[in-house]
């Protein structure tokens, strides 16, 4: 007996010794290729900066090396370098120092588009439509609105001296502003919408969030006629994580499972669970989403629709399930990697890209249809994974036409609101303001002085028929009817701006509704034509149909992948940089 317990103890000892050769080769291996690689690197690096004809930019060439390579992972991994760690500092705390504006290029000029209400830039009586001409007695006039943004941000209670232009001032006028720290909430407004909903608009995930969360719902709850609740993701890239989870946790019981995460290290796997005492667990609440809410906006629609404690209304939302981390790397730099993939409490990934796969092109495709699952609510609701968060109560995204896009994208609707607001030194609060016809066709008759000109997507497609009619050599043939065409077109545009009036109407009183009561002015304005925020309330009102969404056991569609959509109104400020 105690020979075969001697042999199989041998035996163990020679597995345990050989499986440990082979982790050992494959951890020797793997250090190897390395090594290997990043002495290839480093020798290409030297040679290059000592031999190649021209002079190089050592740290220029190896910050876009770094880009390149990390690309290659997914969009979410990125390198900042010391220079860029306020920017990096303002994406996870909502804060920097500046004066607390945002601006565009507009030809040779860079323009405020918008102050922040309560910060230097407003305080200083900075507008927007104002052009920097000088900063700090440099003349800025050709340079580039990356270029003004690096002068205008700077080290707290430090001063800033600007010559602008302002539209109807006959000479240019100083501003001394004193920089401050600026910080941007992620509850941006919050009010009642009448005498029974409340509201609050969530643009970010930052740190503290989660209490400005509380803090607005506490000051909501003061209405002691407060029945439901609105909570807006609308355009939300996400954030913390943590701050979701706190926000989840606000609605729910203590030790409900709010999220988990799944990584390649065992430290990636937690989950997250309801940590605090709630503050309701019964005011019903609609979530609003679009194809901007992402990350941590999807985890708060994704874990309250799963929980089945709201109502999920709007548009799919854009699916991105992973999670990242920061590293500290020398000369205090930053790496800002994905680590793992979080799941909703159902036990579904969201993501919708396949990053792990890439075509030869480098592509990416979504998540196939035959890796899609099913999913079960708390209430026995069918949900998917691998495609973002599908609304309870889907709405058509809005499409605004051309005309429109263009009217924003040339700055002409900016520049008449610039005009608008110096020939009137008030308005009606913005939920009411509207514009008169007459003020209307005093927008129309600026555009023709301005010979604005744009392209329509029929237009272009003629222009491209045209040339390949040309390589098929039969234009001559058939060029008479591409002009007649055209020249029907040319004549439908004129009444585009009757034809398309509601539209642009709209966001002409919100631009300068955002010119007299800035950000929050913006977002009143659009309450007065909000298709998603008209179903939001009216769900609300309806108590057996919010009871029938949560309860009916349906039969779910799997995700159907639209392009991305920018909403309008956030496209003045994607072409912005904060400053």
């Amino acid at each position: 007996m105690k020979t075969k317990f001697k042999k199989f103890k041998v035996l163990i000892i020679a597995c345990l010794i050989s499986g440990g050769a082979m982790i050992s080769y494959s951890f020797v291996d793997n250090y190897f290729e390395v090594s290997k690689n990043l002495d290839i690197f480093a020798t290409l690096f030297r040679e290059l900066n000592i031999y190649y004809v021209d002079e190089t930019n050592p740290g220029d060439l190896m910050k876009k090396g770094i880009d390149n390579m990390l690309a290659s992972l997914d969009p979410y991994t990125n390198y900042y370098p010391e220079s860029e760690i306020e920017d990096y500092r303002y994406m996870t705390s909502g804060q920097y120092d500046g004066i607390g504006a945002l601006i565009h290029q507009d030809g040779d000029y860079v323009v405020i588009s918008e102050v922040y209400e309560g910060f230097p830039a407003q305080k200083a009586d900075l507008r927007a439509g104002d052009k920097i001409l000088k900063l700090n007695n440099s003349d800025v006039t050709k340079k580039k609105s990356d270029d003004i943004s690096r002068f205008l941000k700077g080290q707290a209670n430090t001063t800033i001296k600007l010559l602008i232009e302002r539209e109807g001032e006959k000479n240019p006028i100083e501003k001394n502003i004193l920089r401050e720290e600026i910080k941007i909430k992620s509850v941006s407004y919050s009010s009642m919408l009448n005498d029974s909903i409340g509201y609050l608009k969530l643009t970010g995930f930052t740190k503290n969030a989660a209490n400005e969360v509380k803090e607005a719902l506490s000051g909501l709850k003061k209405n002691p006629n407060l029945k439901s609740l609105i909570i807006d993701l609308r355009g939300n890239p996400g954030g913390l994580l943590d701050e979701a989870v706190d926000i989840v946790n606000s609605f729910v019981e203590k030790g409900t499972e709010v999220v988990s995460t799944k990584g390649k290290l065992k430290e990636s796997d937690r989950t997250y669970k309801a940590q605090n005492n709630p503050i309701d667990l019964t005011i019903p609440i609609t979530v609003i989403v679009d194809r901007g809410s992402a990350s941590a906006s999807e985890i708060v629609s994704g874990s309250l629709q799963d929980l089945d404690r709201a109502v999920v209304i709007g548009q799919r939302s854009y699916g991105k399930g992973l999670v990242q981390n920061t590293r500290p790397l020398s000369y205090n730099s930053q790496l800002k990697l994905t680590v793992a993939k979080y799941y909703t409490p159902s036990g579904r990934c969201i993501q919708a890209l396949d990053y792990s796969h890439r075509n030869e092109d480098g592509s990416v495709d979504h998540v196939p249809d035959s890796l899609i699952s099913a999913f079960k609510t708390k209430n026995g609701r069918i949900v998917y994974d691998g495609g973002g968060i599908a609304p309870d109560v889907a709405i058509e995204a809005t499409k605004f036409s051309t005309v429109l896009g263009n009217l924003v994208s040339k700055n002409i609707i900016f520049n008449f609101s610039t005009k608008y607001r110096i020939a009137h030194s008030s308005i009606a609060p913005a939920k009411e303001f509207k514009l008169t016809d007459e003020e209307y066709d005093d927008f129309v008759s600026y555009v023709a002085s301005k010979k604005f000109e744009y392209t329509t997507k029929t237009e272009k497609a003629l222009d491209e028929l045209k040339a390949d009619a040309k390589t098929d050599k039969t234009l001559d043939e058939i060029s008479p009817d591409i002009e007649a065409l055209k020249t029907k077109i040319t004549n439908n545009k004129k009444d585009d701006y009757k034809k398309y009036k509601p539209e642009i109407k709209q966001f002409l009183e919100e631009e300068i509704a955002s010119r007299y009561y800035y950000q929050n002015g913006r977002l009143e304005s659009s309450f007065k034509d909000d298709p998603e925020l008209k179903v939001a309330m009216e769900v609300l009102n309806d108590k057996a149909r919010y009871n029938k969404v949560l309860t009916t056991i349906n039969k779910a569609e799997k995700p159907m992948y639209n392009p991305d959509k920018t909403k309008l109104k956030d496209l003045k400020k994607s072409k912005s940089s904060e400053n």
